[in-house]
């Protein structure tokens, strides 16, 4: 029995996989259970760790903390990656919003913290670890520690008041979200938008009335207004066709156009007339429409096209077929000539049939070329989020520099990767099961070791004097804001379940509780909104920390 004894608890590297893969495998089972239908899944892993902390188990503290940053950095890094193609035309449709209702989260919570610092004499020293349980940022713990070791300060209160409140923390958001969806969610507000479906796209179709286009090529047509699109089909007397550039277009043709529905009406008056007609309805069979003509969709899977333009590939002049959309990540875009592709792009093609497999040939469109990670962008990512993350960042009355730190270095660079990789010829495309295992061990890893961490003296803290009264107090600085941005969010605002929660996850910088809401929302509309605003929401929060600090102490 010694050899058993030693294993668990003598440090050494083998003990520390092993408790840190015990604690894993506890939380994992545990998170298959539903009570009443709902299941805190991965978060169960945290759980275990206070658990194993409290029982006496614990490893080398040069271990734990690199298990603990590096599991961290995988996720945020991953989450990064994943949502990368998808972030900037996020902005689009409705970043902006999103970010101004996370940054209205952040500074609720911290209206809140003040009021109840003020109401319950806590310190402000204390009162910044409740905000960083309550909101589940380490990295603004870490600020808050730099700013009160400049002051000459005890930090001792703060990493005490965030062990304390971080479970309430990452349970009370959920419970939020819960209490959202019990008390304001309709039908309506449940949006499913998956990475093969978004409504970036519009198509139309028109009649030629207008005779300023008369005779006139589409190049020629394109040359003479800023508006992009892309004409799919054309039909002349009876027959259909899929038009070059230096084909000419004449009085009455029907032009099939792939545009934005906020260009419609501008197309409108080029062309001359809009029809009725709804084609971007989920139930047309494109196949069906002309029987000349197909419409298949190919996935580009040579490693030679990631970084090409569209246009370079010559594909409409050579194999006489047309490319009206690309599916990226959640997003179809234009398929306009300056469009740079990247691996695992969806294509929508329209020809023949012959035609469009030898499309297919030149593309790929073989999914298991895409099948195996590219694990030396990766690490060249992590390593450039960790520099990024590490730069002082001066601001004006602020002694301290600020950091974008562990979390938000990496899922910036993630997110620039993501989606500017492929311009430098760097092969950023993982299949979605890899994403997600990569994501899943990061944050397994880094629920493990904090939960291993702060188990040890986790019920000594919280029945000494304060620990109660900050669990109470981190318990509202998490409910109070995320319920009512919620409200706000979806009665007010008008954005859809999944990108509420999403966004309200990113505002308080908690992954547990978006792993729980894509558990529950189908869609990637949680991890895009997320991703949207956790950056932003994540940095000011760290500045936050250390103005309350130097402001309030």
């Amino acid at each position: 029995m010694y050899w058993i004894e030693n294993i668990l608890f003598e440090h050494s590297a083998v003990q520390a996989v092993i408790v840190i893969s015990i604690i894993i495998a506890i939380g994992l089972g545990l998170g298959k259970i539903h009570v009443w239908g709902i299941s805190l899944g991965v978060t169960w892993v945290f759980f275990a760790g206070i658990l194993a902390g409290y029982l006496g188990f614990s490893i080398d503290s040069g271990m734990l903390n690199f298990a603990q940053s590096f599991g961290l950095i995988l996720f945020i890094y991953e989450l990064g990656l994943k949502v990368g193609p998808g972030f900037f035309s996020s902005f689009r449709q409705g970043g902006i919003q999103l970010n101004l209702l996370g940054l209205s989260t952040v500074m609720l919570g911290t209206g809140v913290a003040i009021g109840l610092s003020y109401m319950f004499s806590v310190p402000m020293s204390d009162m910044t670890g409740i905000i960083s349980g309550a909101t589940t940022n380490t990295p603004a713990l870490g600020a808050a520690q730099q700013a009160l070791q400049q002051l000459g300060i005890s930090a001792n209160g703060a990493a005490l008041s965030c062990a304390v409140t971080y479970p309430l923390g990452v349970v009370g958001v959920i419970l939020a979200i819960i209490i959202v969806r019990k008390i304001a969610v309709k039908d309506s507000d449940i949006v499913v938008n998956t990475s093969e479906e978004d409504h970036n796209t519009f198509i139309a179709t028109f009649q030629v009335k207008n005779p300023a286009v008369f005779d006139k090529s589409i190049k020629e047509i394109a040359a003479i207004t800023p508006i992009k699109f892309v004409i799919s089909r054309l039909w002349r007397d009876g027959e259909v066709s899929i038009p070059t550039s230096d084909i000419k277009v004449a009085s009455n043709d029907r032009l099939m156009v792939i545009t934005t529905e906020a260009d419609v009406d501008a197309l409108t008056v080029l062309f001359g007339e809009h029809e009725s007609r709804d084609w971007n309805t989920g139930d047309i069979d494109w196949n069906k429409i002309d029987s000349s003509l197909t419409s298949k969709i190919l996935v580009i899977s040579k490693p030679e096209l990631n970084g090409k333009k569209l246009g370079s590939l010559r594909l409409r002049n050579n194999y006489g077929i047309n490319i009206t959309r690309v599916s990226r990540s959640g997003v179809r875009l234009l398929a306009t000539p300056s469009l740079v592709l990247q691996l695992g792009d969806r294509l929508t093609v329209v020809g023949k049939e012959n035609q469009i497999e030898r499309v297919a040939e030149v593309v790929g469109n073989t999914a298991t070329k895409l099948k195996d990670p590219n694990l030396a962008v990766i690490f060249v990512g992590i390593v450039l989020g960790l520099l990024l993350g590490s730069i002082p960042i001066v601001i004006p009355g602020i002694s301290a520099p600020v950091r974008l730190g562990l979390a938000g270095g990496p899922i910036v660079v993630g997110i620039l990767m993501g989606r500017f990789g492929p311009r430098f010829q760097m092969v950023t495309y993982t299949t979605r099961s890899a994403n997600l295992m990569l994501r899943g061990i990061g944050l397994s890893l880094f629920l493990a070791c904090l939960g291993l961490d702060s188990g040890a003296h986790f019920i000594d803290t919280i029945m000494k004097g304060d620990g109660l009264l900050w669990i109470a107090l981190g318990f509202i600085v998490t409910v109070i804001p995320v319920v009512l941005m919620g409200l706000i969010s979806l009665r007010i605002s008008g954005l859809d379940f999944g990108s509420t929660c999403g966004m309200l996850c990113g505002a308080m910088a908690n992954p547990m509780a978006l792993n729980y809401a894509n558990d529950t929302i189908q869609g990637d509309n949680p991890a895009v909104s997320y991703a949207t605003v956790y950056p932003i929401a994540m940095f000011s929060r760290v500045v936050i920390a250390q103005l309350l600090i130097l402001i309030f102490m």
